[in-house]
């Protein structure tokens, strides 16, 4: 058996960023540390943050006053800011510099008085926090044909923002919608969609010609996760999205010759090796990378923390106001 690992996969640089924040903040403050939701949707990552004295809550009203509060990577609403600062809370905010993007994008176009439309998906944690974010019209489609029943103030005067798990792919079809329909609509360039994202849909799309099965790494709650296992299936090859090592079924291999190996930006590599371990076991495994991009992004963390770690570059220019 050949076993052909994606180029990129794994941890983007806003997921390493995240857990970065909340590793720095133990060791600043002591636990217990307070974050609001999962750090980021990996169930193996919040365990191991979880046993370091990471306390995760669902509301930041279960959190004692003036304790040591991360928000996560998705970001949050104004109202659960003004919550947690409202009960003396330390706020250490995770947010993806790329969401935070998107919030200052959107308020950019709010405060011009257009209608904001939200390419995104209903429930998503991301998708709340920047609806919390906006003042104004705002309205969220997730598909090309909600954008026909979309009743906004003024035609002429629309803009919209994107969900940043969504790469440009899925994207373009509603995109495309909005501007038949709204032929003066505005947006934010390509460049502002996750480069993580992006990169890891064409790495599977590279990938999948060559293999007869294709695992993707990842948990059963993460967006970009469930995509790469979508877009392998769309592509023509048996996909299964696995948690870890343990939920991989021998019978998935019966009669495959080559395997494909990715792994959502919020799933370790080292899940993505113990998978690799185990087909090993059946013997005589060759083990490849398909040549890919290399990633070297790295963002900035909160100034709060710059002390005790290295200061990563930021690449991301400020919007405009």
């Amino acid at each position: 058996m050949q076993v052909i690992l994606a180029q990129p996969r794994g941890f983007c640089a806003g997921v390493e960023r995240a857990i970065e924040i909340v590793e720095r903040a133990l060791t600043l403050y002591g636990p217990p540390i307070y974050v609001r939701h999962e750090i980021v949707h990996n169930g193996h990552v919040v365990e191991r943050l979880r046993a370091k004295g990471v306390t995760f809550v669902d509301e930041v009203e279960e959190v004692p006053p003036g304790s040591v509060t991360i928000f996560s990577a998705h970001g949050v609403s104004l109202a659960v800011d003004e919550a947690a600062r409202a009960r003396g809370l330390k706020v250490i905010d995770a947010t993806c510099p790329l969401v935070a993007r998107v919030h200052l994008e959107g308020a950019r176009y709010a405060k011009q008085g257009r209608d904001v439309v939200l390419i995104g998906h209903a429930g998503h944690a991301e998708v709340e926090g920047t609806l919390g974010r906006l003042t104004g019209p705002v309205h969220l489609v997730a598909s090309a044909e909600d954008v026909a029943d979309l009743k906004v103030e003024r035609p002429d005067h629309v803009a919209y923002i994107t969900q940043t798990t969504l790469s440009v792919d899925d994207t373009r079809g509603i995109i495309d919608a909005l501007k038949a329909r709204f032929p003066t609509i505005v947006g934010p360039d390509t460049d502002d969609i996750c480069y993580a994202t992006q990169n890891r849909q064409r790495a599977v799309l590279d990938l999948a010609p060559k293999v007869d099965l294709m695992l993707v790494v990842g948990a059963a709650n993460s967006s970009n996760s469930n995509r790469l296992r979508e877009i392998a299936g769309t592509a023509g090859v048996p996909a299964y999205l696995i948690e870890d090592a343990t939920s991989l079924d021998p019978g998935w291999l019966d009669g495959v010759s080559v395997v494909g190996v990715t792994a959502g930006a919020s799933a370790p590599e080292d899940l993505v090796q113990e998978v690799v371990a185990v087909l090993k076991q059946r013997g005589g495994v060759r083990v490849s990378t398909l040549p890919g991009i290399e990633e070297a992004l790295r963002f900035r963390l909160p100034v709060e923390l710059e002390q005790t770690a290295a200061t990563y570059q930021v690449a991301i220019p400020p919007v405009a106001e």
